[in-house]
């Protein structure tokens, strides 16, 4: 039976960084004894990639060992040189790989050019956990489009604010915390320009403990205005736009669409070409529904709130519902509480 513990310890590594647009990987170099010679993950584009650390860990030693790896070796020339030819200059007799790599650059080809080579591989162990580790990645590589969790808090009675628009505040101070955390694991937090308007929104990460790199804020517009004195011109946002307009800072990404609201695939390609493949989609309630109604939205996180409204306010996903067979099955994957609300997490079927 062949060991997985290297791989669980490959994938480890992989978790603890995020190179988007890369993949998240982690390899280790073992030795016949079962001896760790060297590990490594990816840490950011433009380094070296987690083969090339780990080998370089093992030095001389790696020469007939065997190398763990939770993503399928590439065979290309991007920022850094393929990793198969660190590999074969390493001379390791054996490469076990987690997952197979899905980016049309690389898929099958890392692995057979290091067979036609003469090292022997050995494919898909722990494969299901080597993809979930970085499942925006998948996403992106198979469809073109990045992992969309749609977030919004809600009263008991379905309300994401009353009919005035106010909203502040919903939910409790530790599911507000909790979501400020659901932030630190995204690459870009995105709203639209109504909630601009309204709420001017830092859509920062504002947690005591937390050093990490902030989210890029990224602002769906139709083609109306955006205000000018707005707090997030200082965060230079990515604006996705129905039309072509002065910004006061950041980048414009010109989509069009239908009804004066640029088409959510679309948008969301386009977000995920300017390298951010894991969003979170904070409302409000027109950009929300349609996203969804698009099945652009992957999954969900949904706080309910210990409160009722007690009459019609704003619904998280704006529009129509007309008919009961439209309903959208979904899989519930967590409930918890967290103060006196409740967090639910479900993914799209």
């Amino acid at each position: 039976m062949l060991d997985t513990r290297p791989m669980r310890r490959a994938i480890e590594l992989a978790g603890s960084h995020r190179p988007h647009p890369n993949p998240r990987v982690g390899a280790v170099v073992i030795s016949d004894e079962g001896e760790v010679l060297g590990e490594g993950a990816h840490e950011a584009p433009g380094r070296p990639h987690a083969e090339v650390v780990a080998l370089q860990g093992a030095g001389d030693r790696a020469r007939g060992a065997t190398l763990y790896v939770t993503l399928e070796p590439c065979t290309h020339h991007g920022r850094t040189p393929p990793c198969v030819t660190a590999i074969l200059d390493a001379g390791v007799s054996k490469v076990v790989v987690g997952a197979g790599d899905p980016d049309a650059r690389v898929s099958g080809s890392g692995v057979s050019t290091l067979r036609d080579a003469g090292v022997e591989v050995v494919e898909g162990v722990l494969g299901d956990e080597a993809e979930a580790v970085d499942p925006s990645y998948f996403r992106h590589r198979r469809t073109g489009l990045p992992r969309v969790t749609l977030k919004y808090a809600m009263t008991l009675d379905g309300a994401i604010a009353a009919a005035d628009g106010s909203a502040r505040w919903v939910s409790s101070e530790p599911a507000r915390e909790d979501a400020h955390r659901l932030r630190a694991g995204v690459d870009a937090v995105v709203v639209g320009a109504g909630t601009i308007r309204s709420d001017d929104p830092t859509l920062t990460i504002r947690l005591e403990d937390y050093e990490g790199p902030q989210p890029r804020a990224v602002i769906v517009a139709g083609t109306g205005d955006l205000p000018d004195a707005a707090v997030i011109w200082e965060r230079e946002p990515l604006v996705v736009s129905a039309r072509h307009r002065e910004i006061p800072s950041g980048s414009l990404v010109v989509v069009t669409g239908e009804g004066g609201l640029p088409d959510p695939a679309a948008a969301a390609g386009a977000i995920a070409e300017q390298g951010y493949l894991d969003l979170l989609l904070e409302g409000g309630a027109g950009v929300a529904g349609a996203w969804w109604r698009a099945e652009v939205v992957t999954r969900g996180v949904v706080y309910l709130a210990a409160k009722v409204g007690g009459g019609r306010g704003i619904s998280p996903l704006g529009g129509v519902f007309p008919n009961i067979e439209e309903v959208s099955e979904v899989e519930i994957t967590g409930v918890r509480s967290l103060g006196a609300d409740y967090r639910v997490d479900f993914e799209r079927i």
